[in-house]
């Protein structure tokens, strides 16, 4: 039950009746008297003003916390640091199983410590969704749905019984089984509030719904008016446990938004192109509020689509204030008609709701004109890059290096850069042809640069939004009735984020066209935005790697980093649905396709986009058959699963039953020797250089994801638990077992360490000998010697999806401290939380402007329990030739909160420290 606050020094405590229900609020117009207007506050900062009124305690919350809130107008900026609490916490099962593998760990380590392992339990509400697991292993029949669920069960089986027996032995925990959607669009249409409730002392308290979540998507939910956003794991399960989120109140940037999209736009391009503006303007680490009359003829799922990409354009969150159109959706997801009342009434009550012609301060703005929006893309390889349709075809080229190279130069090369066996003779056999190829049901296609290969509607940006998922049922009906068809060489899937949107394709009679194209339903998931893109044609593989081709996958997701989607695909275009068809149909996006055929009809016409585009009315005419029994139907019984999921067996213990031999969840090292005082912070000696890496190295560079390779570290371990290659399965389907994921640390297939000028792939140099050898093998080899090791790096080190694991693979490789030109939020928390120290550099210098190789020794001084935030360090470089040299760096630990995580090795050894002392 929680706990609310009794001092209430601002007078804020009032009762509102709503209904005939009485509830109890913190009122920020009581409040008001006292701290002085509020009214052109930003309203997300309205929402933490609320928390911090809720929850002053003169402890973590003191009255100068509240007034710095508000004396933010006067500066529109603060350095002053407050404690967060949000009412609930939301999960996928990629990070949600490595956190529940820590709260089943320290539960370990409280009950061998003599203490009552209840102790250990979420005190705030958790949901775990099950969507990042189902991969795409079949596609283009009606079959692949059940048989990619079959295979899904058969992989996971081991960590759905672990993720049921959470279900069963912690409180306040739920979890949504496999195959019903992706999380943030079950919280989008089922789980969210807007206004949430909470009992204390006999009372009924209504305040903002908020949240953090463990994927960084999780501001899609700012959508709907509820503030929430991306944490690391390490930060959510915190968070669970009671502990607040220590934060600095942020800048808030505002973004207007005016007129109408044109005919023909859709929410992909606009968020695209929102994305692109705010990444040029700078907002990593702000807030992102929209404002604006646009927002009165802008859709709940639009508003949706923009909040989903935060990420993506850096911010903490994209905040949309609640209105009309709020309501409208909560009451067309089938929301009970008494939230919605209390919904408008308490916004209304705090000055939360947005009204024509709002104009809050802001730290800075910007604004768009909707009309101007142009059909867009984002690729090749960042989410920020938006390139305009007609555009694609030269941005590849130059991205080729000039035109195109014949094919005949490109296999010579790769035969002149050596190679053995069967692969060589492929190649010298591929030189015999005119053109690189592929063989399909025994019919030869040329497969040349550029080609399509992968084309999915996948992810929860877009298919939760109805207007573009029914777009693009509408292209494939019209591209049907004109006789095309995707090319063969096209992978085609479709996973819609919740089962909704089945059943509104269905209704609407679209999905029959979609299937004949071959966008067959493949699961309900995250699938090939993930990476869970599943096998390539063994035909195209072949092809690709045969003749070393740049080939292309057009999906409608919101990542396309390098080695995410596929290894095999060397460029990722980011597109909405219906877009995601057309260049399906195209097979290549060397060709412009606003100008350029599709295909030919049945009397040999040529057909263009164009004439299969669907148009406005179209789609608002389908619009009309998502209705509320749709989203009552599917939603009636969430938790409860299929036969398959109800079968699992589980242990009924307060604590969990480690198998020592098991392969995907294993006892983690993190919490030995809790129950001794933490080792007091030390100087880093005579530290090597794990790595040299450059700018925009992502969470999915470092943290392990996607296929795991038969000869990496991972697959040898594999191997050697006597696991076949058939049943690897995928890095993040075993997040729970910290022999793979540590292995897995920096082994990305597209990460370059400069120790090695720059060769793509999870390798170092092993100094002491100048071998050259996996990552996590050299870690092994310093760690025998006692070795402490450094990561050094460029800009926007971590950006990315909140990856704990990120930050627990470097933990557990050695790494004492990453020093880079800057840091993503999230991961260098993250960093902080696993106790690895993150450095800035200063004054402008660089690994270049120092001339670190990796081959120097580092010492870091200035590091004890006295250490402060944003402390300013000094960095001896030791070279090879024995002459040194010093200089500074800037600690990102940011926060008070923070030294004290670090000092005790880390937020979950601190919480639990705490746990055990009580």
């Amino acid at each position: 039950m929680a706990k609310y606050s009794k001092i209430n020094s601002f007078g804020a405590l009032k009762s509102l009746d709503v209904a005939s229900e009485h509830y109890q609020i913190f009122s920020l117009k009581n409040a008001e008297s006292q701290l002085g207007d509020l009214s052109k506050l930003p309203k997300s900062l309205k929402v933490l003003l609320e928390n911090l009124l809720r929850f002053e305690d003169n402890k973590t919350v003191k009255k100068e916390d509240i007034q710095a809130i508000v004396d933010w107008q006067k500066t529109k900026k603060s350095d002053h640091e407050i404690q967060y609490r949000p009412a609930r916490v939301l999960m996928q099962d990629f990070t949600g199983v490595p956190a529940v593998v820590d709260l089943a760990a320290m539960r370990a380590a409280v009950a061998k410590a003599g203490a009552d392992p209840e102790k250990i339990n979420p005190l705030s509400k958790v949901d775990l969704v099950i969507d990042h697991s189902v991969m795409v292993d079949y596609f283009g029949t009606n079959q692949a749905f059940d048989e990619n669920v079959e295979i899904e069960m058969q992989r996971n089986g081991e960590r759905y019984q672990f993720l049921r027996w959470g279900q069963s032995a912690f409180n306040n925990f739920s979890v949504v089984p496999p195959g019903t959607g992706i999380c943030h669009q079950v919280n989008l249409e089922y789980l969210a509030q807007a206004v949430w409730l909470g009992e204390s002392e006999g009372q009924t308290f209504a305040f903002p719904d908020t949240l953090v979540g463990t994927d960084s998507h999780t501001t899609m939910i700012n959508g709907l008016g509820v503030l929430g956003w991306g944490v690391g794991g390490i930060e959510a399960e915190a968070a669970m446990l009671g502990q607040p989120i220590s934060m600095l109140i942020p800048e808030v940037i505002g973004f207007k938004l005016t007129g109408k999209l044109k005919e023909g736009i859709t929410a992909t391009d606009l968020v695209l192109t929102i994305t692109q503006m705010l990444r040029q303007k700078g907002v990593v680490g702000k807030f992102v509020e929209f404002y604006g009359d646009g927002l009165a003829d802008l859709p709940l799922a639009d508003r949706a689509t923009i909040a989903n990409m935060a990420p993506e354009y850096g911010a903490t969150c994209g905040f949309f204030p609640i209105d009309d159109i709020t309501l409208g959706y909560m009451h067309l997801t089938g929301r009970d008609a008494a939230r919605s009342a209390l919904v408008e009434a308490y916004c209304k009550e705090q000055g939360l709701w947005r009204n024509v012609g709002d104009e809050p301060l802001f730290t800075d703005t910007l604004s768009l004109d909707m009309a101007t929006v142009n059909a867009s893309v984002a690729g090749p390889k960042r989410p920020q890059d938006r390139v305009e349709l007609p555009d694609i075809p030269k941005t590849f080229s130059a991205l080729m290096e000039l035109d195109l190279k014949p094919a005949k130069q490109e296999q010579e090369r790769l035969i002149n850069e050596g190679g053995a066996g069967a692969a060589v003779d492929a190649k010298q056999s591929a030189l015999q042809n005119e053109e690189p190829h592929c063989v399909i049901d025994g019919k030869r296609y040329p497969l040349v640069h550029g080609d399509v290969v992968i084309s999915a509607i996948t992810s929860c940006t877009n298919t939760s939004n109805p207007s573009v998922m029914l777009a693009a049922g509408l292209l494939a009906k019209k591209a049907v009735e004109k006789g095309l068809q995707r090319k063969p060489w096209v992978k085609s899937s479709l996973a819609p984020g919740s089962k909704v949107v089945t059943d509104y394709l269905n209704a609407s009679g679209l999905m029959p066209y979609l299937e004949k194209l071959g966008y067959n339903l493949v699961g309900y998931g995250c699938t090939t935005c993930i990476g869970n893109s599943g096998p390539l044609p063994k035909p195209i593989e072949d092809a690709i790697q045969c003749y070393d081709l740049n080939v292309a996958s057009v999906l409608s997701g919101n990542r396309n980093f390098e080695g995410r989607v596929h290894p095999l695909v060397k460029t990722n275009w980011l597109a909405s649905p219906p877009l995601v068809i057309a260049f399906g149909l195209a097979g290549s996006i060397r060709n412009d396709i606003t100008q350029e055929a599709l295909g030919t009809d049945a009397q040999g016409n040529n057909v263009y986009l164009k004439d299969i585009w669907p148009s406005q009315a179209e789609i608002d005419e389908v619009l009309q058959k998502v209705n509320t029994d749709m989203f009552h139907k599917e939603y009636a019984a969430v938790f409860e699963g299929d036969e398959s999921w109800k079968a699992i067996q589980i242990p009924d213990s307060q604590t969990y039953e480690w198998d020592e031999h098991s392969t995907y969840i294993r006892h983690p090292p993190f919490f030995e020797g809790i129950d001794q005082p933490p080792q007091p912070i030390q100087n880093i000696q005579s530290a090597r250089i794990l790595a040299v890496l450059g700018d925009l190295v992502t969470t999915d560079h470092i943290s392990p994801a996607g296929n795991i390779k038969k000869d990496s570290p991972a697959g040898r371990y594999l191997q050697a638990q006597g696991v076949e290659q058939k049943d690897f399965n995928s890095y993040g389907s075993r997040r729970g077992n910290h022999e793979v994921m540590m292995r897995g640390t920096f082994a990305n297939i597209r990460i370059k360490n400069e120790m090695l000028g720059g060769e793509e792939g999870g390798n170092t140099l092993y100094v002491p000998t100048g071998e050259k050898m996996a990552i996590y093998d050299a870690a092994m080899k310093y760690q025998q010697d006692n070795t402490p090791l450094v990561i050094i790096a460029g800009k926007e080190y971590g950006t990315g999806s909140s990856r704990d694991w990120a930050a627990k693979g470097t933990n557990l490789l050695g790494v004492k401290a990453v020093i880079a030109e800057s840091f993503e939020r999230i991961h260098r928390s993250n960093l902080v939380g696993m106790g690895v120290l993150p450095l800035q550099f200063v004054d402008g210098q660089t690994r270049q402007s120092l001339n670190l190789t990796g081959q120097e020794e580092i010492s870091i001084s200035g590091l004890s329990d006295a250490i402060e935030p944003h402390a300013s360090l000094e960095v001896t470089v030791k070279r090879a030739n024995g002459s040194t040299d010093q200089f500074k760096v800037l600690c990102r630990i940011d926060t008070l909160n923070e030294v004290e995580y670090f000092k005790a090795g880390g937020i979950l050894h601190y919480v639990l420290r705490n746990l055990i002392a009580a």
